[in-house]
């Protein structure tokens, strides 16, 4: 990610343009994007301002907000995310390897991948088949350890929320995992992410 921050100088820049590039299907309003990204509500509204003059982003209006959408027809579209795909880490590499095996709505690394203990090492909230994941996890992650990694349903995984669920509650509340994929930024609120 290094060689993205001396290109693109703003961070809020950077975060737009990996949250956009790697969930091409997904569209947000301004204030999502602020809490989704932790950053300033003036540095999100310019930056999409800008992404939009180029031609990268597209928007609507939509109960009475503007939501905002990648443009997958921009000439630079594949290009820039080439060059996202190039400069991930391992972990960000894996977690978009992991988007592939089925519809994940809520994607948390934790355990094994932060080098400290936890329940699980991967929590996965969507329909994912369980012995794909297995043989996936045994193929591209090297590990001395087997991977412990916990699937459930997006109508179970809120319940746990909502009844303020220990093992998912913990989960969240630690700030040091890795939220890689998270389409439920509402439902979550009351955690930050």
């Amino acid at each position: 990610m290094n060689i993205l921050k001396r290109l693109f100088t703003s961070s809020a820049r950077i975060k737009l343009l990996q949250l956009f590039l790697m969930n091409p299907e997904n569209e947000y309003f301004v204030r999502e994007l602020t809490r989704v990204l932790n950053e300033q509500i003036n540095s999100i509204r310019r930056e999409v301002d800008n992404l939009k003059k180029i031609g990268l982003l597209s928007s609507r209006a939509k109960n009475r907000k503007k939501y905002f959408k990648l443009n997958t027809s921009c000439i630079v579209y594949e290009d820039l995310k080439n060059l996202f795909i190039k400069t991930m880490d391992a972990k960000d590499a894996l977690i978009k390897k992991l988007t592939h095996l089925g519809e994940i709505d809520f994607l948390l690394m934790s355990g094994i991948f932060l080098k400290k203990e936890a329940p699980v090492d991967l929590l996965i909230v969507g329909t994912v088949d369980r012995n794909l994941m297995e043989n996936f996890l045994d193929k591209e992650v090297d590990t001395k350890e087997p991977i412990r990694f916990s699937i459930m349903s997006k109508q179970d995984f809120l319940y746990r929320v909502d009844c303020n669920d220990v093992f998912v509650t913990n989960l969240l509340k630690d700030k040091s995992n890795i939220v890689g994929v998270n389409k439920l930024s509402k439902q979550l609120l009351k955690f930050g992410i």
